[in-house]
């Protein structure tokens, strides 16, 4: 793996552990911020260990659409989910009316954890599925 891919990794966990700091002090909208950050540096390492680096947000979604959800190299729902998570993010930062609901932060959390444990695990061994690296 390369050494860029291994930082953003520890990047997004990173990200992931202030979302739940975020959410225990009940600063929802500022947790799914640092989630959807955490899921976005997942892509970002996926894309990275391929050569491919963006500058825009919207970049890094439609490459890692293309390149891993219509491919099914790993499950598509992530794409789903770092599309939702970027979504949410812009309700947080922007929206001062409205409060994001704990539930759906902390479902986002889940989320972003699932997204880097798949795509460690995919990084290190070639599978999404747990068992011996090949």
């Amino acid at each position: 793996m390369k050494e860029a891919t291994d930082r953003l990794l520890d990047k997004a966990n990173r990200a992931i552990e202030a979302a739940k700091v975020l959410l225990r002090e009940n600063s929802s909208d500022f947790a799914a911020g640092r989630a959807y950050y955490g899921m976005f540096y997942v892509a970002e390492a996926l894309l990275n260990e391929s050569g491919q680096h963006f500058r825009k947000h919207s970049a890094v979604h439609a490459a890692y659409g293309e390149q891993f959800a219509k491919t099914n190299i790993l499950d598509p729902k992530f794409h789903r989910w770092l599309l939702d998570g970027s979504d949410m993010r812009l309700l947080g930062d922007y929206d001062v009316e409205v409060t994001l609901d704990r539930d759906d932060v902390e479902k986002m959390i889940t989320q972003a954890e699932e997204f880097l444990e798949t795509a460690r695990r995919y990084l290190e061994t070639g599978s999404t599925t747990a068992g011996p690296p090949k």
